[in-house]
């Protein structure tokens, strides 16, 4: 049963309530419909699992409904921003090291006193920030890395984070990294500590409602590639899966390594330009494969008809998503559901039919389809057109509609 349901689209919702307020990233599922697939799916759950868990958005909400829940992902900021919106973090202890900094800001602003920091060697520095700016971030960065409480260095490297993309001359409207005209460039100048202040304040805020729903439940985030293995987690252990995995490649769709490129590196993060490579479909196959899904090579051989390259590419990533979702299979209970929240992509003017490939996959694995319901995406934070011919100037309506896909363990 596949069906439109205008109640999913939550126009009006807040979708930054509790710790969802942390911090900006591509292509987010909101808290809204990760709640409902719960509230719907999941009452007697108690252990979730996200293997795309990007920045911990069905964590959060399973904890609130008092599930515990695993996490994992590749981006290593993605990981940080996922423990920490999970994290309960003493607001008492929390408080003093804000105070702190507020100290130490308010002392280098006016000048009573001079930090002696050291500004990170980072390649092309200078391209993505002003001379002021990375002096300011390093004094930033000397004040975290004397944080020795993990929870409490985490919760500022996030702020941290956000504030290193917003002070750089990047186009914050974009997820790829391009840098801004050199007319906005002169007239750019960051607050610095400011932006720092204002993310730290409104993340205050959102912990302080976090943690007054008075959850005992807990999340573990974890960095294995559920591509080659599930690590940590027993066969048949977990009730629920609620994820939202990528689209596609990075490359051609989402670009979350170049997205988090410059705070990866800021945090000491190595080799942060090559996520995108690691993620799924970062490494290319030889040949088109030949799929459990009869919609998906259909697709591909008209793709293929267009161009052979590009079909290499979307099979790459396909070849990737099914060895994901046969390892995740084996985790989930009889009985229990996985949840995937897709988009169908456009590549040579074919709509793929994640939706279907995703129902295909886990039926090829013994789990029974419950229903596919389609909601708008009308607050998704999301490129809204792309390049499906790769033709320079040539754009598209990149996807409208999400598909989320209820599938059930026999």
């Amino acid at each position: 049963m596949k069906y439109i349901d205008y109640s999913w689209d939550f126009r009006q919702a807040d979708t930054k309530t509790f710790t969802h307020c942390y911090h900006n990233y591509p292509a987010m599922m909101i808290p809204q419909v990760a709640e409902r697939i719960l509230t719907k799916y999941g009452a007697d759950s108690h252990l979730l699992f996200d293997p795309y868990c990007g920045t911990g958005t069905s964590l959060v909400e399973a904890n609130l409904k008092g599930i515990n829940a695993i996490g994992t992902d590749l981006n290593p900021l993605a990981r940080l921003i996922a423990k920490t919106k999970t994290a309960k973090i003493s607001l008492q202890v929390l408080d003093l090291y804000l105070r702190d900094f507020n100290d130490y800001s308010f002392s280098l602003i006016f000048e009573l006193q001079r930090a002696s920091v050291v500004v990170p060697e980072i390649k092309n520095i200078d391209f993505w920030f002003d001379k002021a700016v990375q002096e300011k971030l390093a004094m930033i960065k000397t004040f975290i890395n004397k944080i020795e409480d993990e929870h409490i260095s985490n919760f500022f490297k996030i702020a941290f984070s956000e504030t290193v993309r917003e002070s750089s001359f990047t186009r914050n409207s974009e997820f790829k990294l391009f840098r801004m005209t050199a007319e906005k460039m002169q007239k750019f100048n960051p607050d610095v500590f400011n932006l720092m202040q204002s993310k730290l304040a409104r993340n205050h805020r959102g912990l302080k409602a976090f943690l007054e729903q008075k959850q005992e439940a807990s999340s573990q985030v974890y960095d294995f590639n559920t591509i080659n293995e599930v690590r940590y987690i027993k066969n048949e252990s977990i009730d629920i899966v609620v994820t939202s995995p990528p689209y596609g490649d990075s490359r051609t769709t989402v670009a979350y390594g170049q997205f988090s490129r410059l705070a990866n590196e800021w945090l000491d993060v190595e080799n942060a330009n090559q996520v995108d490579n690691n993620l799924m479909g970062g490494k290319r196959v030889k040949e088109v494969c030949n799929f459990h899904s009869l919609a998906l090579r259909e697709h591909l051989e008209k793709i293929g008809n267009a161009d052979e390259k590009r079909a290499k590419e979307v099979s790459s990533f396909y070849y990737d998503y099914q060895k994901s979702i046969e390892n995740v299979a084996r985790t989930i209970k009889s009985g229990g559901y996985a949840c995937y929240v897709v988009g169908n992509r456009k590549v040579k003017g074919e709509v793929l039919p994640t939706d279907e490939i995703t129902k295909d996959f886990f039926e090829n694995q013994g789990f029974s389809h419950i229903e596919t319901i389609i909601r708008n995406i009308p607050n998704k934070r999301m490129p809204s057109k792309n390049s499906p011919t790769n033709v320079t100037g040539i754009k598209d309506e990149t996807m409208n509609n999400e598909y989320i896909v209820i599938m059930r363990k026999e």
